[in-house]
């Protein structure tokens, strides 16, 4: 039987978070550009194309991410589309991504006051205009906290992308397990790392809030 050392593994790890690091970001980017993109229609003056959108966040948001994965995974099979692990765990994830950011950004924009909308109307502004120059830049603002948090959700969830086959770091570690058969010493490493991939995140969106609040109260 193959001995492993402690090095072995942990450097093993090391390279399967490669993995996991870069499909965060390709969910976080991605579902990002496409929340914005369903930012603008959800609070577009289209009631029908705002009811798609509501509709596309509320299926997303109320299904497990888990049978989100298997259906772009086995679904797209099922229809003659030859698709990788990588492709459908990026697929998945950026639409669940985003069906959260959407909402996110959605609330941060609702955030901004009325009276905002209404002295921006006063001076001539259309509504590109208004979004652009006063409501956008405010609500961006608002939104950082809340979208830093989030990403420590896209983090994790790629977790789960183990289950369709993608080799990440949970996938990493439980091949890992099975191979060496010191289950305690390979999880407790993969928990410590997705701790150092997540916990910095957390602690920039608490001290971005706390900045907001201190800001908003002078």
């Amino acid at each position: 039987m193959t001995q492993f050392t402690f090095w072995d593994i942990f450097s093993n790890l090391l390279l399967a978070t490669r993995w996991t690091i870069l499909l965060s970001l390709v969910a976080f980017v991605g579902g990002g550009v496409l929340g914005l993109i369903l930012l603008f229609v959800r609070i577009g003056k289209t009631w029908w194309l705002r009811r798609i959108v509501q509709g596309y966040t509320e299926l997303f948001q109320g299904t497990p991410l888990l049978m989100q994965l298997f259906l772009a995974f086995f679904g797209l099979g099922l229809l003659g589309i030859n698709v990788s692990p990588w492709a459908a765990a990026a697929v998945a994830l950026i639409l669940w991504t985003a069906a959260f950011l959407v909402e996110i950004w959605r609330g941060c924009v609702d955030a901004v006051p009325k009276g905002q909308w209404e002295a921006s109307a006063s001076l001539g502004m259309s509504y590109i205009e208004q979004m652009r120059h006063v409501v956008l830049p405010q609500a961006l603002r608002i939104s950082i906290p809340p979208t830093v948090g989030f990403s420590v959700q896209v983090v994790k969830g790629t977790a789960l992308t183990s289950i369709i086959g993608f080799v990440e770091l949970t996938k990493a570690g439980t091949s890992l397990a099975n191979a060496t058969y010191e289950s305690f010493t390979v999880y407790g490493l993969v928990a410590l790392i997705y701790f150092v991939l997540c916990y910095p995140l957390s602690l920039s969106a608490r001290i971005l809030e706390r900045k907001m609040n201190a800001a908003h109260r002078h």
